[in-house]
């Protein structure tokens, strides 16, 4: 049976250290009904649906009950992905425990567990949190089932309305599609809501001696080698800040990427002139385990590298508002400039598909520089 009112999807739940069998499901009436043959059936606010004990008797249960009636959905349901509290990946569980001021209403248990499962990285988890407690923060007085497409879309121009930023609206919907979605498992329930005109924005990128400049403005070889590498690799900020010392492979002079975005790994080139720098860095500093540590230990912080470029930026005189990321663009704009095929430029970036590597071809000078201008067809004295 396919109607979606008539499906119950079924999920491992783990409640005071007992597994659970958790029943997920449409508000229905003969669902409802049925359940109330089933002994013992309790309700969890933190999950947000009906549970039951994990025994073979009850499994039995629900197919025999719901036979005919509903399509019981195991997808979620199978043994290798079994809820144990080793699953739980503590990089959100600051969300868990914090204390939100009276009224306001956290982000549902499972969404943050659909998020650990599903290996989001942090920031990205960090943004669908918050979205999405503002989402339901709005629509507190109602029950997020029953919020169809013309309230998300009145709630969507409120934003609007707001001046929030393209990003800022689409990440809200983001966070609002993995909701229902992916944690409820409703597959294109909002697929018509309108995002907004995606802007056809060009890379930032710093020239070759705006380079050397920031280069020859930093106060320590610690410095001068994290920019070296966001410059020299392409690295993204987060990339450079999760490598380690093994990460740098000076027998075939490249850089290992283990788990960057979209969890991809890959590798990129290790110049020979920034391995000189490291080696001078690393008597100096000794790190420890990552590459680049924290005066207490552990992970630089991503701030301070702002920090750090923008200073260096300040003393090279650069009017350009400089950022890490501005580094990786001029990297893959410099390549391009002196003649690397963007294939490659593809494969050191990390980019899934080349249309994201070509928007470089715009702002690459080499073509752009040998074409002339009709004005001086005039012969203008």
């Amino acid at each position: 049976m396919n109607n979606t009112k008539k499906n119950i999807a079924l999920k491992h739940l783990l409640i005071e250290g007992k597994k659970q069998i958790g029943l997920k499901f449409y508000p229905d009436k003969v669902i409802h009904d049925l359940l109330k043959e089933v002994p013992n059936t309790k309700w969890s606010r933190e999950f947000g649906m009906v549970y039951i004990a994990n025994t073979s008797e009850n499994f039995d249960l629900i197919f025999t009950l719901f036979k005919g009636v509903a399509w019981v959905n195991l997808s979620s349901f199978s043994t290798k992905r079994n809820l144990t509290n080793e699953n739980q990946m503590l990089t959100v569980d600051s969300y868990r425990n914090r204390k939100l001021a009276d009224g306001l209403k956290s982000c549902p248990e499972l969404f943050l567990q659909k998020l650990e499962l599903k290996r989001y990285s942090l920031n990205t988890a960090r943004v669908y949190i918050s979205m999405f407690e503002r989402f339901i923060n709005a629509h507190s007085e109602s029950d997020l089932l029953s919020i169809d497409e013309e309230q998300i879309r009145i709630y969507l121009q409120g934003l609007v309305q707001d001046k929030r930023s393209d990003s800022y609206i689409n990440q809200m919907i983001n966070s609002i599609k993995f909701h229902y979605e992916v944690v409820m498992e409703m597959p294109n329930r909002f697929y018509s809501i309108e995002r907004p005109r995606k802007k056809e924005s060009l890379p930032k990128v710093l020239s070759i001696k705006e380079v050397g400049l920031l280069l020859n403005n930093t106060n320590n070889i610690k410095h001068k080698c994290i920019i070296e590498l966001l410059y020299s690799a392409g690295l993204r900020r987060g990339e450079l800040l999760n490598l380690k010392i093994e990460n740098i492979d000076s027998q075939r002079m490249v850089i290992n990427i283990l788990n960057g975005k979209g969890g991809k790994d890959r590798v990129t080139i290790l110049s020979p002139s920034v391995l000189t720098d490291l080696r001078v860095y690393f008597k100096e500093w000794v790190p420890i385990e990552y590459l680049f540590e924290s005066p207490t230990g552990g992970k630089y912080s991503a701030q301070s590298i702002l920090h750090l470029i923008k200073r260096a930026a300040i003393g090279a005189n650069i009017k350009k508002n400089v950022t890490p990321h501005m580094l990786r663009h001029s990297f893959a704009t410099h390549l391009l400039e002196n003649g690397t095929d963007l294939r490659y430029i593809q494969v050191l970036l990390g980019h899934s598909s080349s249309k994201t590597t070509e928007i470089y071809t715009r702002v690459a000078l080499n073509n752009i520089r040998g074409i002339q201008s009709p004005i001086e067809l005039l012969n203008l004295v």
